[in-house]
């Protein structure tokens, strides 16, 4: 992208502490709402208050298996053998994918199991065939949540079910959902089922479907989990995918289902309405060219080293713009990956935002008879 078409595009940057949303409010005790490409959080509420995440821990159950899946520890179609301790969480009034007692289930049919009928028997049954015990696995499990980032969570179990040290918080909750999303896309696609059927042993076929209502309601919603619990009430994990721009919500602390279907259909539609996403620049192609002095091309290629996107409150796009800082011509040789230039992104003339250009490429110097004639040209004609 050349510079005048770069400096004349206008973009936001969006900051909790920069945007107002005083007059936006959902009915849950606790809530984050975050653009997935950008990492900017647009709307939190009580974000790092303590929660009992209920069924949502078994998203991190579901984590485990899938990145024991990635390394090739464990396979979709191995067969783990379902025990009494399993077993029992399948006749106690418990939600359920109604495993038996020796069964030898698979394991994408007790993931299909946990993530769309959201079967504590199942949890059980994947977390005692990949370590043995389910307090082992428990230990996995918040292993994993503190590698990750998740600073406010514990797991004592791969359901959910009620225990005081099951504990974590919707900006936890968060950080694990976008953990889900990013390092396991291909297994994601299990949590936009709406619907699961279980072949079980000596009995009818079982059909049943995701608990997740915005499945069902012709949105974008492709995930994530639901919980609920007597004393933290109803809870969503949610994500929109709409026209390639992702968010996130998370919420807990609702008082009925239909408070947590409409609350969370309102905070996604919200952030899906009030702000766009927008790309800075790629990882794969040159955003611009520097001048070059007394090298062997006069102009040499940069970009940042990340993709880069910023959250555009729709409102406010006016108010954003995006510069090219460097000085410049650049002295020859140049090395690729050597720091150029920086991006600024500024609101009302105020810088918010800095990334690092780097170079795409080798800039060797030119032969000294080159140099001489660049130098001699520069003081009469004063070009370089």
């Amino acid at each position: 992208m050349k510079i005048n078409s770069l400096l004349s595009f206008v973009l936001s940057f969006l900051i909790v502490t920069n945007i107002s949303y005083a007059k936006f409010n959902i009915n849950a005790r606790t809530a984050i709402l975050q653009d997935f490409l950008s990492g900017e959080i647009l709307y939190e509420k009580n974000p790092d208050e303590r929660i009992f995440p209920a069924s949502m821990t078994k998203i991190m159950t579901s984590i485990v298996a899938f990145d024991l899946l990635k390394s090739g520890e464990i396979t979709l179609d191995e067969k783990f053998i379902v025990s009494e301790n399993a077993w029992r969480l399948s006749s106690s009034g418990y939600s359920s994918m109604f495993i038996m007692v020796g069964d030898e289930v698979s394991v994408e049919d007790l993931l299909l199991g946990i993530i769309v009928a959201s079967g504590n028997d199942a949890c059980v049954a994947l977390a005692e065939g990949i370590a043995g015990t389910e307090d082992e696995f428990a230990l996995l499990m918040t292993e994993k949540a503190q590698e990750i980032g998740m600073e406010n969570t514990n797991f004592s179990n791969s359901s959910g079910i009620n225990d005081d040290n099951n504990y974590s918080t919707v900006r936890d909750i968060l950080i694990m959902s976008n953990y889900l999303i990013k390092e396991h896309p291909k297994y994601y696609e299990y949590f936009k089922i709406k619907e699961f059927t279980w072949s079980r042993t000596g009995g009818d076929p079982i059909t049943q479907g995701n608990r997740n209502p915005l499945l069902y309601k012709n949105m974008g919603v492709d995930g994530i989990k639901t919980g609920y619990l007597g004393s933290e009430k109803y809870s969503l994990a949610s994500s929109i995918l709409r026209k390639k721009r992702r968010l996130i919500a998370v919420a807990s602390g609702f008082e009925t289902k239909n408070s947590r279907s409409k609350q969370s259909q309102k905070l996604l539609t919200w952030g899906i309405t009030n702000f766009d996403t927008i790309k800075i620049s790629n990882d794969n192609e040159y955003l611009y060219e520097l001048d070059v002095w007394q090298g062997n091309k006069k102009k040499v290629k940069v970009n940042t080293k990340d993709i880069i996107y910023k959250t555009i409150p729709k409102a406010k796009k006016k108010y954003m713009k995006v510069k090219i800082v460097y000085e410049g011509p650049i002295q020859a040789p140049i090395k690729k990956g050597e720091k150029l230039a920086e991006i600024k992104v500024l609101y009302k003339d105020e810088v918010i935002s800095n990334h690092d250009l780097f170079s795409t490429e080798n800039i060797k110097q030119q032969n000294a008879i080159s140099r001489l004639i660049t130098s001699i040209n520069f003081l009469i004609w004063g070009d370089v």
